[in-house]
């Protein structure tokens, strides 16, 4: 398993090193890219990756970083605290962004 560090130590790897250039926004039903002005709905991405990351001394500062590839190629990287935005998203998004079993985390 690769050590990335802190947060914002992972998200320089993954963009400089893995091509993870863009930056999503989660709402409600789908991710967003706002540069773009594009959204895709959870059957129009795959997570690549999670990564967990604990604050030092806050617990209020814990995150989760996914990596994310769109159908259309798209790669990009999504930031979310822990209980995924604390149940605001559809059961949908919700379950696309789980730590399950088969996804890779790292």
């Amino acid at each position: 398993m690769k050590d990335y560090g802190t947060l914002s130590q992972a998200m320089n790897i993954l963009k400089l090193e893995e091509g993870y250039e863009h930056d999503f926004n989660l709402l409600d039903e789908k991710i967003e890219l706002k540069s773009q002005k594009e959204s895709y709905a959870t059957n129009e991405f795959d997570v690549d990756k999670v990564l967990r990351f604990e604050g030092m001394s806050n617990p209020d500062d814990n995150s989760i970083l996914y990596a994310i590839t769109t159908h259309n190629g798209k790669k990009g990287l999504l930031v979310d605290g822990y209980g995924i935005s604390g149940g605001q998203i559809s059961k949908e998004m919700m379950d696309k962004l789980d730590l399950k079993e088969n996804r890779p985390t790292e």
